[in-house]
């Protein structure tokens, strides 16, 4: 993982917030996500990641049956 915005981060993130101003830069994403009592979207499926519920229990609920 770099911090800084790359072609490489920016085509695996898969974050569909719009004007988000952390897309592609991973440390300050997940700074910014754990701040919250949150995951980054990377730790989602994309259609989870959709519904932009990044949370603990989400993560676990998803993750837990499998």
């Amino acid at each position: 993982m770099s911090c800084k915005k790359e072609s490489e981060n920016l085509s695996l993130c898969n974050c569909t917030y719009p004007g988000c101003d952390k897309k592609g830069n991973c440390c300050a994403c997940l700074k910014y996500h754990l701040s919250m009592k949150e995951l980054p979207a990377c730790a989602f499926p994309n259609d989870i990641e959709k519904t932009y519920d990044r949370s603990f229990r989400k993560f676990a609920d998803i993750y837990k049956s499998k």
